[in-house]
């Protein structure tokens, strides 16, 4: 193993890759502990350090900011803000046939629609920034009575606003100079170093208060699941696909055979941050909702129902909600970015056919059932991986920033797989020997 990173490293090229990537990474993570300006930093470590934070409504987001949200710092909104951006821009592209166009143009329609994303992402930033500084003055965001914003002027609460906007198109940009100038994908990363920075804390928590028992169960299933993530995320059905021969001046074209790979989880993470960001609605109804203290009044009845059925993220029909939504968007989204129609016309133009499907229709057909199969596997695959820190939540009392949640493990693992085979490829092309053997 170490003779393999000694190899990387002694590549100028992809050493200068690396180190600079470090280094934004580096720069990431020290902006997530400086204080936004207008925030009291201690009274804020008091209130984190009291645990009264802990729970379902801020958890998912606070996990994509490493931490920072709760912090209240500079890089409070993280990268969820262009990450939002991005799958909106990528649903558009169904309901508007101009994103769609651009999407085939190739790289000029692609820097159109990131162009768009852009512009997107610091619109709701601005959105988000406002409310988690409406949050923050009022104490809600930690649930902790020591005031976090002293000063609430306008003027105090207007430069908060535009540093987490500042901040968020500062993380944009750190993004984009590691995927040009760095390894990997740059806002795949950044999110990679968000998560894992939890980790350490997560099961230092899970040592000091469940024992060394408890730590060693988690482990273990920590590592089952990552090795699960791996074998699912590389599983793929392979459809065989044969180019007839054609004869073009005095060439023959074609007569090859390839196929077209259908991985078994093809959206991703995106239907688990779907079905969390819905079920954070009831939630956030509860937290503005709620009567003040002094008055001694009681929560309205239909507060209180949403209380007991999504307030905490414990109850069974909270899970089963989560789970069926999982399964929900994950067919919704493979539907939206995965047309059987396109492919079986491409196919169709250049001469291919799938062996015993005729080409054109019994072909779309073809594809449709596969997909669905597939999917369905998938999708309960992604559902099952959703409800890893709902039932350590219930069985072990974590948090639920759990750290070897079904969420950030396929993230970190899907991110760790990619970039170490861009690693790989690049030193395949100069040596005879990569990274992977």
């Amino acid at each position: 193993m170490f003779s393999t990173i000694a190899r990387v490293f002694k590549t100028p090229d992809l050493r200068r890759k690396i180190w600079f990537t470090i280094g934004i990474i580096i720069v990431y993570r020290i902006g997530a502990f400086i204080p936004s300006p207008g925030v009291d930093y201690g009274n804020v470590q008091m209130c984190l350090a009291q645990g009264e934070t802990q729970g379902g409504l801020y958890s998912f987001v606070n996990m994509f900011s490493g931490g920072a949200m709760l912090q209240v710092s500079i890089f409070a909104l993280g990268i969820m803000p262009y990450i939002t951006a991005a799958i909106i821009v990528q649903l558009l592209r169904v309901v508007i046939p101009r994103f769609e166009a651009l999407q085939k143009e190739g790289p000029q329609g692609q820097a159109k629609l990131t162009q768009y994303t852009r512009y997107l992402t610091i619109a709701l930033a601005a959105l988000n920034a406002t409310t988690l500084v409406s949050l923050a003055r009022t104490g809600a965001l930690l649930n902790c009575n020591l005031p976090i914003v002293p000063n609430d002027n306008l003027w105090t609460i207007m430069l908060m606003i535009i540093t987490l906007i500042a901040g968020t198109a500062l993380i944009m940009w750190l993004g984009e100079q590691i995927t040009e100038r760095g390894v990997g994908n740059g806002m795949s990363l950044l999110i990679f170093v968000s998560i894992a920075a939890g980790f350490p804390a997560g099961l230092g928590q899970i040592w000091t208060t469940q024992g060394w028992r408890t730590f060693m169960i988690v482990l273990l299933v920590g590592l089952l699941t990552i090795a699960l993530v791996v074998f699912v995320e590389d599983s793929q059905r392979r459809i065989p696909v044969q180019y007839a021969k054609r004869q073009i001046g005095r060439r023959t074209v074609g007569g090859t055979t390839t196929y077209i790979p259908i991985k078994v989880n093809m959206a991703g993470v995106i239907p688990v941050i779907f079905a969390s960001s819905i079920l954070m609605l009831p939630q956030i109804l509860i937290q503005f909702n709620q009567p003040d203290p002094t008055s001694g009044e009681q929560p309205a009845e239909w507060v209180i129902w949403l209380q007991q059925y999504f307030g905490t993220g414990s109850h069974p029909i909270y899970m089963l909600m989560f789970f069926l939504m999982t399964i929900f968007f994950t067919y919704f989204y493979v539907t939206i970015t995965f047309n059987p129609q396109d492919i079986a016309d491409n196919m169709k133009r250049y001469g291919g056919f799938i062996p015993g499907i005729r080409a054109g229709r019994p072909t779309v057909q073809y594809l449709e059932y596969v997909i669905s199969r597939i999917t369905f596997f998938g999708a309960l695959y992604l559902g099952c991986l959703a409800l890893i820190p709902l039932i350590a939540f219930v069985l072990i009392n974590a948090n639920q920033n759990f750290p070897f949640g079904g969420t950030s493990i396929l993230i970190m693992v899907g991110v760790a797989l990619q970039t170490v085979k861009q690693i790989n490829a690049q030193m395949e092309q100069r040596n005879y020997e990569g990274l992977l053997r």
